[in-house]
């Protein structure tokens, strides 16, 4: 594809996202999957799996990390400048416009029931996501092990209103990931050492046809 091509393709693509990317950042996530994930194949599940993970694990919004790193990957720094730029063009517009009669807006009924209808779809939309990139990850001890750790330890936060950081639970996940690593590499290297140590003991050698002859008088006279 022809780089002006892409850099138009790929601007317009994140305008429309960011346009639509109604209840912040996590709920872009099922966006970008289907967008360039699902319909145009520019990114691998892997990279998009590698690309939710940096952009958690970075400081700064989760959209804006999520749009450098699409545009970084498909046509490099002008790209990631490309796609950041029109991920936020949205956003900014309607704050402004927002801002201008702000009382005004707030006061209107029927924008605040469609923001309750909208907040009932992003909840989907970020559950669809979750669902999506835990079926990608695979269904490693590790993983399920981790899932579940976390899936309970959010739900005793949440349940118990504990002021509890995300950004612990990323850096317990890395030191786990790390963890399990390291200890298969090391099971690895034990294995591997063991097969030096103890080498196959050589298997007897044949019998010659005049034995086996022998023997079969033997057993047969």
């Amino acid at each position: 594809m022809k780089k002006p091509k892409l850099f138009a393709e790929l601007f317009f693509s994140m305008l429309k996202i960011g346009l639509f990317a109604f209840g912040g950042g996590y709920a872009m996530i099922a966006l970008v999957e289907n967008e360039f994930v699902s319909k145009k194949h520019w990114l691998q599940k892997r990279d998009f799996t590698d690309m939710i993970a940096i952009a958690e694990s970075t400081p700064g919004p989760i959209a804006i990390n999520c749009a450098t790193f699409v545009g970084y990957t498909l046509a490099k720094t002008p790209g990631a400048i490309a796609a950041t730029v029109a991920v936020c063009i949205p956003s900014f517009v309607i704050i402004f416009l927002i801002s201008l009669f702000f009382d005004a807006f707030l006061a209107l009924e029927y924008v605040y029931r469609a923001f309750q209808g909208i907040q009932v779809c992003v909840t989907f939309l970020i559950l669809s996501a979750g669902l999506k990139m835990l079926k990608d990850i695979g269904r490693t001890p590790l993983s399920v092990l981790l899932f579940c750790a976390s899936l309970f330890a959010m739900s005793a936060v949440s349940l118990f209103s504990v002021n509890f950081s995300s950004v612990y639970f990323i850096l317990l996940g890395a030191a786990a990931g790390l963890t399990a690593y390291c200890i298969s590499r090391l099971r690895k290297r034990k294995n591997a050492g063991a097969g030096k140590t103890n080498p196959q003991e050589p298997s007897a050698p044949e019998a010659l046809p005049a034995e086996k002859e022998h023997k079969d008088r033997e057993k047969n006279p």
